[in-house]
């Protein structure tokens, strides 16, 4: 295998490639239904790994929440900024951004970390815990497996992936202080040659208020 390409190589190559591979997935679009119905009028909302803006951001912008999203990927903030112009898109590493405590009522971030090393997502699981307000909502989405460094290849990209199973996550997650409220695990084939099944988990968390 070739050496592994960063998420920024990997999806400013695959621009509206990604979203189309990905567009019927349900049980994502059940997870910010999910949200949306939990969320207070005009919301502030972060999305980390915004892609092509769909369908998160576009989704939760015309429920008319205040949606800032970042991704490492330059492409995909030029798509995103096209598409959703209701919203705001920025280009930026998550684990190089910096907000006050209690800043967001939500944060999203769908499959944004698998190319994280394990510590990194662990210290960005605490990171998110603390920017929600009070009662805010972290929507959390991965694919779930014991992998610490494992090479694959993803529609076509050689990547290097790092993840945990369900049942650690939702450790992760209640050691950062937050309440596990809804966990759906999925099976999906992305619309692309050459992909086959693999596993989603989707974790709505909320913060105590």
């Amino acid at each position: 295998m070739t050496r592994p390409e960063t998420a920024a190589e990997v999806f400013d190559a695959l621009g509206t490639a990604y979203e189309h591979a990905f567009r019927t997935a349900t049980a994502q679009r059940a997870a910010i239904t999910g949200l949306l119905g939990a969320l207070p009028p005009q919301a502030r909302v972060l999305d980390l790994g915004s892609g092509t803006g769909r369908p998160t951001a576009e989704l939760l912008a015309a429920a008319g929440h205040d949606v800032t999203g970042y991704d490492v990927a330059a492409k995909m903030v030029e798509i995103a900024r096209n598409q959703v112009p209701a919203a705001r898109f920025e280009l930026g590493d998550m684990r190089e951004l910096s907000f006050e405590d209690r800043t967001w009522d939500a944060i999203t971030a769908f499959f944004s970390m698998l190319q994280l090393p394990r510590a990194e997502q662990e210290a960005m699981i605490g990171r998110l815990a603390a920017w929600l307000k009070p009662g805010g909502l972290l929507v959390f989405a991965t694919v779930p497996a014991d992998v610490d460094g494992v090479d694959i290849v993803f529609m076509g990209h050689p990547v290097r992936a790092y993840s945990f199973a369900t049942g650690v996550l939702k450790e992760l997650l209640q050691a950062a202080g937050l309440e596990v409220v809804r966990a759906e695990e999925a099976e999906f084939v992305p619309d692309h040659a050459g992909a086959g099944p693999e596993p989603h988990v989707y974790l709505t968390a909320r913060k105590p208020g």
